[in-house]
């Protein structure tokens, strides 16, 4: 008689992994949304000693620099934006304009792009610049 074997429960590493390609799908998708806006790419998942930064744009002379959360629903997604990680996206942010023309001088955006678990995408213009 051969014997059934259920499938093993997700690994740690095996969640962790999902994760991480649901938020690079996640991404991407809010990058195309933002191309079709009309907003124009820079750099995507940009990495400075500040931190990372998911992805950076420019609306016609303001730099916007996106942070994107997929979650379950967007007030889920929302809740996960830390101060803590504001401020390093903002340190990060700070060297970024460092190798543009304006430098600091330069202007600045900074939206919370919310992924709900079916893929609508919210876009929160200004969502944390208060730092």
């Amino acid at each position: 008689m051969k014997q059934l074997s259920l499938p093993l429960p997700p690994t740690r590493r095996d969640r962790g992994q999902r994760a991480y390609l649901s938020g690079l799908s996640a991404e991407s998708s809010v990058a195309r949304h933002l191309e079709r806006a009309g907003l124009m790419p820079v750099a995507e998942r940009w990495q400075g000693k500040g931190g990372e930064i998911d992805l950076i744009l420019r609306d016609g002379p303001v730099y916007v620099f996106c942070e994107v959360k997929k979650a379950r629903s967007f007030d889920v997604a929302l809740n996960s934006l830390r101060e803590a990680q504001m401020l390093r996206i903002h340190a990060a942010a700070s060297e970024f304009l460092e190798h543009t023309p304006m430098g600091q001088l330069s202007e600045v955006r900074f939206d919370l792009a919310l992924v709900n678990e079916t893929g609508e995408i919210r876009i929160l213009q200004n969502a944390f610049s208060h730092f």
